[in-house]
């Protein structure tokens, strides 16, 4: 695995972020991976390294532009000072960069975010031609409309905590009864037992055995929806 900063187009300027290719000779399938409020943190950089074993080019952009918060008052600042819209370009100049290199096909992308970048993934995926498919882990805050639900071209794979507090039940179920009334390729699953960022190994409320549960079907969800098309 070859690991690198790059950078890369977006809002008028330049954007970077964190990337990691495999070492086997592509083309491969490319992922864009959203970090959660902490920003690009050790966790997410690691996350788009172990899609390198599965044959994908991931890169996580750097929303935060550098700041990665070691508090959750931290990260709570720097997340509302976040301007979504902004960061949903930036996340398409990933996008863009991805499907631009020689070494990845199909040129349509996966997008992945966990927690506030589970709601980014579901965000870009309604702005953007460029998705192939959606993983989006505990989306807090995500509360769509049909209509809302209909602008999701791409199939969606959403995971939820059941003992997760900021996504309860009854929001749970209104996503899985949008999603079905507005026509969408979906699978939602709950993880019985896991709290809010239950994929994350490196805080507390960690549980590995649903964490490997939704990593195998996020790598199953990409490799079925973002096929490779032969070059040449």
């Amino acid at each position: 695995m070859h690991r690198e900063t790059v950078s890369y187009r977006a809002n008028g300027g330049s954007a970077s972020g964190h990337l990691a290719v495999p070492d086997a000779k592509g083309p491969h399938p490319g992922v864009v991976v959203i970090q959660e409020y902490w920003g690009l943190e050790p966790h997410i950089k690691d996350v788009a390294g172990r899609f390198t074993e599965h044959g994908f080019v991931a890169l996580a952009p750097d929303l935060y532009h550098g700041k990665v918060a070691k508090e959750p008052d931290e990260a709570r600042k720097l997340a509302m000072a976040l301007d979504l819209p902004q960061a949903v370009r930036e996340i398409a100049g990933a996008a863009r960069y991805l499907t631009g290199r020689s070494d990845v096909q199909p040129k349509k992308v996966g997008v992945i975010g966990f927690c506030m970048g589970g709601r980014l993934a579901l965000a870009f995926g309604a702005a953007s031609e460029l998705v192939g498919a959606i993983a989006a882990f505990y989306p807090g805050g995500y509360r769509p409309t049909v209509e809302d639900a209909r602008q999701l071209k791409a199939p969606i794979l959403i995971h939820f905590g059941e003992e997760d507090h900021s996504i309860g039940s009854d929001d749970r179920a209104h996503i899985e009864r949008t999603l079905k009334e507005a026509g969408r390729t979906a699978e939602c699953h709950i993880y019985m037992g896991a709290p809010h960022a239950f994929f994350n190994d490196t805080k507390p409320g960690h549980r590995p055995e649903s964490a490997r549960q939704a990593w195998e079907r996020t790598i199953d969800w990409f490799s079925r929806h973002l096929k490779a098309v032969p070059v040449g």
